[in-house]
């Protein structure tokens, strides 16, 4: 829907639709370009494993095949909040002790499932289902909890 000049309500239809989109997306566990996944991001530890085939011959097949031989480092997981807060892009992640471990790439109220969601990279072990994090949300300590995605999986 197009801005009009003066149309201020169609300009905030269209933001409520990006924001339904994003929300959308999180809940499925679809990746973002420049949030979850990026240049500094492989397909191993993003869960996108799926979509690479090593048996046939592409520019940093050899790489990725290294990968995931050794086993990522890091992985992308989902977690809920288990505290009051909404974890968005770019907050940090800690482990329990206080010590930051990785960092939130998709946050946000989930309407759908009446609680707030987010993706992240963490350290391979703290990604196991039932792993308490702890997410700062702008310089206040809330607590979350690994789970298993897709957040939302339609009944078929």
């Amino acid at each position: 829907m197009a801005c009009a000049p003066h149309g201020r309500r169609k300009c905030r239809d269209r933001s409520r639709g990006l924001g339904a989109r994003d929300t959308l997306r999180l809940e499925a566990r679809l990746a973002l370009y420049g949030n979850d996944i990026d240049e500094t991001t492989n397909p191993i530890e993003a869960g996108l494993g799926w979509v690479v085939k090593l048996d046939k011959p592409f520019v940093g097949r050899d790489a990725l095949a290294k990968i995931k031989a050794a086993g990522p480092t890091r992985t992308l997981a989902g977690f809920e909040m288990v505290g009051r807060g909404v974890a968005r892009h770019g907050y940090g992640l800690k482990a329990p002790g206080g010590e930051t471990i990785g960092i939130c790439t998709s946050g946000g109220p989930s309407p759908t499932l009446g609680k707030s969601i987010g993706l992240g990279y963490v350290p391979v072990p703290m990604a196991a289902l039932g792993t308490r994090l702890v997410v700062d949300c702008r310089g206040r300590d809330t607590e979350a909890i690994v789970v298993k995605t897709p957040f939302y999986k339609r009944a078929r």
